[in-house]
């Protein structure tokens, strides 16, 4: 291929792009996706979009290393992560990582919910 043949269908490829707001999943701002971080998806065969903003994809990958130099240290780490209670709003915090999508709650929150299941 010819160097003004390759400039042309990356221009193409760049044109089906645009940028897009995505909303972080860990900090609930929005961050913008830029077309050439699509296109590099794109090129990679990435299917997915980003989920994280970069400062909290940063702060991700550094807690994963730090529990991974933990443990090939054989140093046993107890995590603390600061979370806001989805039933009274508390601000807590509690010894995992949680899930997407699931709620989380503080201690006295938590026991109220297990006995009245258990009271069922």
């Amino acid at each position: 291929m010819s160097d003004l043949h390759t400039e042309q269908v990356a221009k193409q490829q760049t044109s089906d792009f645009q940028d897009r707001s995505i909303k972080c999943v860990d900090c609930g701002e929005n961050f913008v996706w830029t077309v050439g971080e699509q296109v590099f998806f794109h090129d990679k065969g990435l299917k997915n979009e980003p989920k994280r903003c970069k400062s909290c994809k940063q702060a991700k990958n550094d807690r994963l290393a730090a529990i991974s130099a933990a443990q090939s240290a054989g140093v046993k780490q107890r995590i603390e992560v600061t979370v806001t209670c989805a039933q009274c709003h508390e601000q807590t915090t509690v010894p995992f990582y949680p899930s997407q999508g699931r709620p989380v709650y503080c201690r006295a929150c938590f026991i109220a919910s297990r006995s009245m299941t258990a009271n069922a």
